[in-house]
Formats: C-alpha cells, sequence, structure tokens
C-alpha cells in the first residue's frame, strides 16, 4: 500500500480528466492495467508497485460515493471515511471486482463463486407525464409496465425438477474452463466462460415450459404510485424491489419513475415560485386599482397603487409551490402589462384627446427628460 504522502492524484494515474465519465474511466483503467499486469511485467517490482496504484485508482474513481469525497477532499477524505484503506489483490478493492475487468483482455472471467453469487437485479426506468396542478398538489398515478420476473412454475430453477439439473461435466461446475497458450512472454494461462453451461456450472436436462430453463419470464405489472406534492420537471421516485428479478437468486432491482410536467396556460414555473402577467387597463395603471390575480387556488385581490408603469413586478408571498416534504410554499410573481385599447368609439376617442390635453408635461416623466435628451443632443452639433 502507498503511504499516503507518496499518492498522486488518482486522475493522474489514469491518464485522465476530471470530467471523464464512467465508461472513459473503465477504458483508461483497462489500459493503463494492462500495460503494468505482473503477467506482462514478470519480476519487474516498479511495474508491480504501478499496477496496484492503477487499480486503487480505479477502485476510487469507479465507486460514484467514494469518487465524490475524493473529488471534494482529496485523499485525506478517503482516508477518514475509510475509502482508502489497502489493496486487496485482484480479487477486488473497495467493493471493485476486478476479475471481471481483467477477463475482458486476458480471457479470464472471474471465480466461479463471483459469478454465480447472487446479484442484485437491473433497475428500470419508467415516464410519466402529469398535469400542473398534479404536480404542485401530488396524485396517484397507474403505471403499466413490462419486467423480468422469477418464473413462478419452477421457482427460478429453469428446470421442472431438481433431478433435471446436472453438473457441467466440461467445467464440474465451476462455470469456467482453462486454457494453457504459449506466447512471446512463455507459457500463459486464461480463463474463460465455459460454452457448455454458458457460465452457470449446471446443465438443464429438461427445461421449465413456462420459462424455457432461463428461470425468468417478463411479465406486465401494474402499480398505483404516490406522486408527491411540489415534485417538479424530471424528478425521481425511487420503488425499491420494483425493477427487474436478480440474479442466481438475487434481490429485484428498483423502479424509477422520471416525472414529465405538462405546460400550465397562465403559469410558469421556476423552482417553487410561479409567475404569470396580468393584462389591465390604462386607467387602472393611472389611477390605480383592486384586480384579481389568478393563483393555483383561486384568485386573490391585489392592489396596485396609482402610476403604476405597465411591466411593473409585484409578489405574492406563499402561492408558489409547496417545498418537498415540507409545509413551506414558494412565491407567486405577477407583471402587470397594460393592454392598449381597440376599435374605440369617437366619443371615446374624443375623451382620450381632451385627457391628453389636460395632462400636463411634469405627468410624463420619462417622455419629458427623452425630449430634453434629443434637444441636448442636436445642440451639440
Amino acid at each position: 500500500m502507498f503511504e499516503m504522502a507518496d499518492k498522486r492524484d488518482y486522475y493522474e494515474v489514469l491518464g485522465i480528466n476530471k470530467t471523464a465519465d464512467d465508461e472513459e474511466i473503465k477504458k483508461a483503467y483497462r489500459r493503463m492495467a494492462k500495460k503494468y499486469h505482473p503477467d506482462m511485467n514478470p519480476g519487474d517490482k516498479e511495474a508491480e508497485a504501478k499496477f496496484k496504484e492503477v487499480n486503487e485508482a480505479y477502485a476510487v474513481l469507479s465507486d460514484p460515493e467514494k469518487k465524490q469525497i475524493y473529488d471534494q477532499y482529496g485523499h485525506d477524505g478517503l482516508d477518514s471515511s475509510g475509502g482508502g484503506q489497502g489493496f486487496g489483490g485482484f480479487g477486488g478493492f473497495g467493493g471493485v471486482d476486478f476479475g471481471d475487468i481483467f477477463g475482458s483482455f486476458f480471457g479470464g472471467g472471474g471465480s466461479s463463486e463471483r459469478r454465480n453469487a447472487p446479484r442484485k437485479g437491473d433497475d428500470i426506468t419508467y415516464r410519466i407525464t402529469v398535469t400542473f396542478e398534479e404536480a404542485a398538489f401530488g396524485c396517484t398515478k397507474t403505471v403499466e409496465y413490462k419486467r423480468v420476473e422469477t418464473c413462478h412454475d419452477c421457482d427460478g430453477k429453469g428446470a421442472k425438477n431438481n433431478s433435471d439439473i446436472e453438473t457441467c461435466s466440461r467445467c464440474k461446475g465451476t462455470g469456467t474452463v482453462t486454457i494453457t497458450s504459449r506466447t512471446m512472454f512463455g507459457m500463459m494461462q486464461t480463463q474463460k466462460t465455459c460454452d457448455s453451461c454458458k457460465g452457470r456450472g449446471k446443465i438443464i436436462k429438461n427445461p421449465c415450459p413456462n420459462c424455457r430453463g432461463t428461470g425468468n419470464v417478463r411479465l406486465l405489472k401494474r402499480l398505483e404510485v404516490n406522486i408527491p406534492a411540489g415534485i417538479d420537471e424530471g424528478g425521481r421516485i425511487c420503488l425499491r424491489g420494483q425493477g427487474n428479478s436478480g440474479y442466481n437468486g438475487g434481490s429485484y432491482g428498483d423502479l424509477y419513475i422520471i416525472v414529465s410536467l405538462r405546460p400550465h396556460e397562465l403559469f410558469e414555473r421556476h423552482g417553487n415560485d410561479l409567475y404569470c402577467e396580468v393584462p389591465v387597463s390604462y386607467a387602472e395603471l393611472t389611477l390605480g386599482a383592486d384586480i384579481e390575480v389568478p393563483t393555483l387556488t383561486g384568485t386573490e385581490k391585489y392592489t396596485i397603487p396609482e402610476g403604476t408603469q405597465s411591466g411593473t413586478q409585484f409578489v405574492i408571498k406563499g402561492k408558489g409551490i409547496v417545498y418537498y416534504n415540507t409545509r413551506n410554499y414558494g412565491n407567486l410573481y405577477f407583471t402587470v402589462v397594460m393592454e392598449t385599447p381597440k376599435n374605440l368609439t369617437q366619443e371615446a376617442k374624443d375623451a382620450l384627446r381632451r385627457f391628453d390635453e389636460l395632462c400636463k408635461a411634469s405627468s410624463y416623466s420619462k417622455k419629458q427628460r427623452f425630449s430634453e435628451k434629443i434637444a441636448k443632443l442636436f445642440r451639440k452639433k
């Protein structure tokens, strides 16, 4: 194991940038592990040390939780959290199964114990669209999806009876076969998945007719899903154990519900705040008025002051969207926008002209300043 003071940056060890994704990290690891593998560098102590360093780096960067700790706190964070404690050889480090990765370029298939051990099933992603109000107040939705389930006829064994299952004669139940080959580095032994039993170590003589020997069937699943109040676009709901069935008796995977929102006729949502525009008349802006402002639970009376300018924004606190798992709400922001009247009668036009004549220049401060700027500009010329 390397001492903390001697440890290099894990990204530097693998020769990648900190923005590298999971696939880039795995490719870099394979490249570096193959380069320094002891079988490729027999007797080379320096290569052996680098090989351990590469594996230690990969064990951290391939684990999302440890990677987050390392990115935030470096080696010290891992040391205090137990994330950088030693190197457990080729069998694994920090939960990473190196045997399976080595098999991708050395021909090995990992030990039969690891391969045939119970593993959690695959997760399923399901997208659902709800209305604006359903997301704001919460609702219950029925979802239907197909998932892989353990065959109930054979309890996942794949055979009608236990007597129909035999140990594979070729691999002797290990699931792998060993092949010896001559290379430029000498004789090398590699392992590969047994072709006869496909790595299961068992041969089924009389397959279950329901699952055809796979031990699994694909069935339609119907669930009632609670959509929590306050969920936003892209929000995820995790339903544990509602994904695909596990491998070799492992637990079921999870179902992830991804929520999309239909747009609203009046409101736009930014986080837990709501935004809308309220059209008002020229007289209402000029004289001030009590107006009706829409909210998700009805209308709210609001008094706009005399002389309000078109485009002014106001706020009604607590009339937005509830924060998830709290009793706190966002705010409602509304903007008053003057609507210019059309199709005026002659009487209305005459009254408007008379009103304009009665208004003093000081009533239009912006217009007055604009005229003064124009006059000043042309005086300079």
